[in-house]
């Protein structure tokens, strides 16, 4: 190690609505839900990530958790400061006589604003980053892929997080035409609560309704091999009392019906933007799913049906903006120009 690298800490960032991943020397060293626990009386910060995840929904009048990401973009600027900084505590990179010189590079949406944008860098500055480079989801996610995004070849980048569903063609290292809508996970939870409550008369938590995501979501009302019904918890609208019921993978996919065709509506409106000699080379390639979401039963056939395309998930979807970020930073001249 020289000299040099004592003082010089590079990390790589994916700041995500649910769930934020740290790369540093080319491993994933944090995953956590990106999620504060604040107590009200002190106003000092209890817990970050995991732990105040669990105190998510239990907690009593002193305690609030709070996400400060929202649509993929900061919505509390403090809170956003303190989990950046929490993260970045937890690499243990700082922990030396002489505090290292910080180089991030974070990703962000692609559809995010000048004054969204400026947030995340002044967050990551406040939270003792010296150097702040940013790079779009979609083209992180492609590089996370495997793909050649300098290549002269269209390719389609559909990443579906937590708070935001980022559709984009790349070609030449450039975004050529993309959509950045707010329908993904958390809308999904919402989707299952609402109709819980109406259907079931069942009041559910953020908590439980992504459980049930996870245990029998699906986009399609018909799979090969179905998951078994899941048991549900919560609380009974007309006696107040706790209640269970069992929820089969049917259901969800009519809870999540139209969500999941406004994310088909963007695709098709970001294929039709796309240039005819990078569309031929989509017919040819297909498209590529990223993200949580993309793990969502039964997505990928939906998509391929609606698109009269290819459809292929990535490996490991969720660390795929993360790991592409990864490469970016290590790879910094090459993608230099990528990167701002």
């Amino acid at each position: 190690m020289g000299l040099l690298s004592l003082f010089n800490k590079e990390l790589a960032m994916d700041l995500g609505t649910a769930n934020s991943i740290v790369i540093y020397n080319d491993q994933v060293v944090i995953d956590e839900p990106s999620i504060v626990a604040l107590d009200k009386t002190t106003n000092k910060i209890m817990a970050v990530g995991k732990r105040a995840q669990q105190m998510d929904g239990k907690n009593n009048k002193t305690i609030e958790t709070i996400r400060p990401l929202r649509g993929g973009v900061i919505a509390d600027f403090e809170m956003a400061q303190h989990l950046i900084r929490e993260l970045i505590k937890m690499t243990n990179i700082s922990r030396s006589f002489m505090p290292p010189a910080l180089r991030m590079v974070i990703c962000i949406p692609s559809g995010i604003t000048n004054v969204e944008e400026r947030a995340v860098r002044e967050s990551a500055e406040q939270a003792g980053a010296k150097e702040i480079r940013m790079i779009h989801e979609p083209m992180a996610a492609a590089i996370g892929i495997g793909i050649d995004v300098l290549e002269p070849y269209g390719n389609m980048i559909v990443d579906i997080g937590g708070g935001t569903a980022e559709i984009a063609v790349i070609s030449l290292g450039g975004i050529v035409c993309n959509k950045s809508i707010k329908v993904a996970g958390d809308e999904f939870n919402e989707n299952v609560i609402e109709y819980m409550r109406k259907q079931h008369n069942i009041v559910i938590g953020v908590r439980t309704a992504e459980k049930v995501k996870i245990s029998v979501g699906s986009a399609v009302s018909e799979l090969e091999n179905p998951p078994d019904d899941y048991e549900t918890l919560g609380r009974d609208l007309l006696t107040g009392l706790p209640k269970n019921i069992l929820v089969n993978y049917k259901e969800i996919a009519h809870a999540l019906d139209k969500s999941i065709a406004r994310i088909e509506s963007a695709i098709l409106e970001t294929l039709a933007d796309t240039p005819p000699e990078l569309a031929a080379d989509i017919y040819k390639s297909g498209i590529y799913l990223a993200g949580g979401g993309s793990l969502l039963r039964g997505l990928d056939q939906r998509i391929a049906s609606k698109t009269k395309l290819k459809v292929h998930i990535a490996e490991d979807p969720l660390r795929a903006v993360a790991r592409g970020t990864g490469i970016a930073l290590k790879n910094f001249n090459k993608f230099s120009f990528l990167i701002k």
